[in-house]
């Protein structure tokens, strides 16, 4: 029974999450491992290629930007305060060096922390993965700051 999800009256077998994740990280579909994800740098599919798994509902949104930022920002910093206590260079030294790596590091991440949302997402069929569209009620009381 551990392995089952309830939502509502229905009952659907547990999707892998780790599994989901690692493939969306690779830029793979989620559910089959086999399919690409992305049809641009960063633009997703319609529809998986092998399986049809239909990916173009995920709600990615801001957070692998965020979770990019937030990787990124405490590696560079990290390692920025590091050269800055090991070498007496001038701060413009720091900026030449540092600068390009924080750019390589932002685009090298994007497309796999978008991927491993989207393998988040499918893997606790939210937006759309579970079979549900998903519906807006603006006057649901957790719309009203209330609730």
């Amino acid at each position: 029974m551990a392995d089952i999800q309830i939502f509502g009256e229905e009952a659907e077998p547990k999707r892998p999450l780790w599994r989901a994740m690692w493939r969306g990280w690779r830029g793979r579909c989620p559910s089959c491992g086999e399919g690409h994800v992305y049809d641009g740098f960063v633009k997703t599919i319609d529809d998986c290629s092998v399986c049809g798994e239909h990916i173009a509902h995920h709600r990615a949104d801001d957070l692998p930007p965020y979770l990019n930022i937030f990787i990124t920002g405490h590696v560079i910093v990290g390692f920025l305060i590091l050269g800055m206590n090991w070498f007496d260079w001038s701060p413009w030294v720091h900026m030449a060096i540092w600068m390009p790596i924080t750019l390589v590091m932002v685009f090298a991440l994007m497309r796999p922390i978008k991927g491993a949302v989207i393998g988040l997402q499918w893997a606790n069929r939210m937006h759309g993965f579970g079979g549900a569209e998903d519906t807006f009620d603006p006057d649901h009381p957790s719309r009203d700051g209330h609730g």
